[in-house]
């Protein structure tokens, strides 16, 4: 993968560019703020962009913004948020209208450089990787919870596993169920949510995005 890192702080940048050429990807640039992130985005057409919320000049939502502005312009652009912090708000419309090639870890709980990896493929291949923390709070920030109110309990673990991006293996390891009782609550859950039949890795995002409000 060709990657841009967009990481104020040095000693966090030079790490994230550590670890991912020694995964074998190019970082084709690795920057300190959202302005410069725009700017090599635009020079380098990366594959995916790892990017940290709060940067410079105000250390509010600099980073976040940008990714919502770079995924308009560049509808292909992978993006995985890189962050101490939730913000609702934006990370909602980040992953709103097409929210595949998305993914948003909480950095004090990525505790294995390999979980970072596994997200970052998951996000590159066009899928969604989410912390539990930000589908939490994603959740509660939902005025619109109907949708999934016809969804079983276990139902809504599942969903819940699947908006971490999570496989139907890691979901029934987590549960301490069968792979074939994970594909039957899968398939039960696209039925309730009405998903029209297409790609099954595109009706999880679809699912994802009701559970969570935003479609």
């Amino acid at each position: 993968m060709r990657i841009v890192v967009a990481e104020d702080s040095p000693i966090l940048r030079a790490g994230l560019v550590g670890l991912l050429e020694d995964e074998g990807h190019e970082v084709v640039a690795a920057v300190p703020d959202a302005g410069a992130l725009r700017d090599a985005v635009v020079e380098h057409e990366p594959d995916v962009v790892v990017s940290d919320i709060r940067m410079p000049p105000t250390h509010t939502d600099e980073g976040l913004r940008a990714a919502i502005e770079l995924r308009a312009a560049h509808p292909g652009l992978r993006i995985l948020i890189f962050s101490q912090y939730v913000e609702t708000q934006y990370a909602s419309r980040l992953l709103a209208g097409n929210s595949a090639g998305v993914g948003y870890l909480l950095k004090e709980r990525v505790m294995d450089t390999k979980d970072f990896m596994d997200a970052l493929e998951r996000v590159a291949a066009g899928g969604t990787a989410l912390d539990p923390e930000v589908v939490t709070q994603l959740f509660g920030a939902s005025q619109r919870r109907r949708t999934v109110d016809a969804l079983t309990p276990r139902e809504r673990e599942v969903l819940g596993l699947m908006a971490e991006g999570r496989s139907n293996a890691a979901i029934a390891a987590a549960l301490f169920v069968s792979e074939r009782a994970v594909e039957k609550h899968v398939a039960s859950i696209f039925s309730k949510l009405e998903l029209p039949v297409s790609g099954t890795d595109h009706r999880r995002v679809l699912a994802v995005l009701r559970y969570l409000g935003i479609e």
